[in-house]
């Protein structure tokens, strides 16, 4: 006679097994330290920018090996099964799908760097008068080849970088975790997020399923069977997700006074301006001294805006995700990358930027 499980230990094990939970007794909740043991999944996205604006800062290609390898250890060792995990894989192919375009233009277009090391000569496709500046074709130096991987590499970390926070981040718990006034925003980010790593599960579902019977999962034929399935698929989780919004009364808002939301209004634009008064000053040199306050004060006005402007939305937070120290430690690690970075451009640009005239190693 077999033995009967209890459907909720099942469950568990589900979701643990999809990422969706922490281990738990059969019939349990999880319980507050367990929720605390979770990392915040907007710690995750602080981090990844910190390591995508380092990245930003320079074209070494050792600094950016370097963060490619930190980016990919952390991923290899913190993500889960679930599917928004997966996608890690095909940013790294994409980002080598760029690397690979950087480089295949380099030679076929030229590049603006000039050099004297000759790798090869092309046939060079003659362009009419009106297209002076632009060539198809001719040589291909060491330099131009050197300098087009040095920018291709750059792009290539930013995309590994949101990739990983991507598979690192509960885009469910994310979402979460907004403001109030930015909720709708969010929901419309989120599913954005979510829908390549969505699709690319239905890849792979669909893939294994028809070698499983027997069917070619490669080439022009078999992607046209495929891409079909996976469109319907898409429709249908996107009218999935309109319905359960709808039933949950998504879009509600309370009654607030006129004098709010003028306030609210009046603060989210003015923070915004003097953010964007404040980042200017700071990139110039007429505006040092006051740069950095504007920006403050602006960055001031906008969260009080996002706070007065949250109380329009009908929320409730179902166990909310706790930042903790551990949360602190990894925005404040990936923060801390991108400052060190942005400093030390001042003391040594060389440094960060090896030149490619002439070949100079990094």
């Amino acid at each position: 006679m077999s033995e009967v499980r209890p459907a909720t230990a099942v469950g568990n094990r589900s979701a643990r097994r999809n990422g969706w939970a922490q281990p738990t007794a059969p019939g349990t909740q999880p319980s507050k330290a367990q929720r605390q043991h979770t990392l915040h999944p907007g710690a995750w996205w602080l981090w990844s920018l910190g390591l995508a604006t380092a990245a930003s800062r320079t074209t070494n290609p050792l600094l950016l090996t370097l963060l490619i390898a930190v980016a990919g250890y952390v991923v290899a060792t913190h993500r889960t099964d679930a599917p928004w995990s997966r996608s890690y894989t095909a940013f790294v192919k994409l980002a080598l799908a760029v690397l690979a375009i950087r480089a295949g233009f380099a030679v076929l277009l030229g590049s603006p760097v000039p050099g004297t090391h000759t790798l090869v000569t092309l046939p060079e496709l003659p362009l009419p008068d009106w297209a002076q500046g632009i060539r198809v074709g001719g040589r291909v130096t060491a330099e131009g080849l050197v300098f087009a991987l040095y920018d291709g590499l750059k792009l290539a970390t930013l995309l590994i970088c949101v990739g990983a926070a991507n598979a690192l981040a509960n885009p469910a718990r994310l979402l979460k975790s907004l403001p109030g006034a930015l909720y709708e925003a969010g929901v419309a980010v989120v599913v954005a997020l979510t829908f390549a790593p969505n699709l690319i599960a239905d890849v792979q579902r669909l893939r294994a399923a028809r070698r499983l019977r027997g069917r070619p999962d490669t080439g022009v034929r078999g992607l046209l069977q495929i891409g079909l399935p996976v469109l319907e698929g898409a429709l249908e989780r996107s009218v999935a997700l309109a319905a359960a919004m709808d039933a949950r009364g998504y879009g509600r808002t309370a009654q607030v006074p006129p004098a709010v939301r003028r306030t609210t209004a009046v603060l989210t634009l003015g923070g915004l301006v003097g953010v964007c008064a404040g980042t200017y000053g700071l990139l110039t040199a007429e505006g040092g001294t006051y740069g950095l306050p504007v920006l403050l004060a602006g960055l001031g006005a906008a969260l009080a805006g996002l706070w007065l402007g949250g109380r329009r939305s009908l929320r409730t937070r179902y166990r909310p995700d706790v930042w903790g120290l551990r949360a602190w430690l990894v925005a404040a690690s990936g923060a801390g990358v991108a400052a060190l970075l942005i400093l030390y451009a001042s003391y040594d640009s060389a440094a960060l930027h090896p030149g490619v005239v002439p070949l100079t190693s990094p």
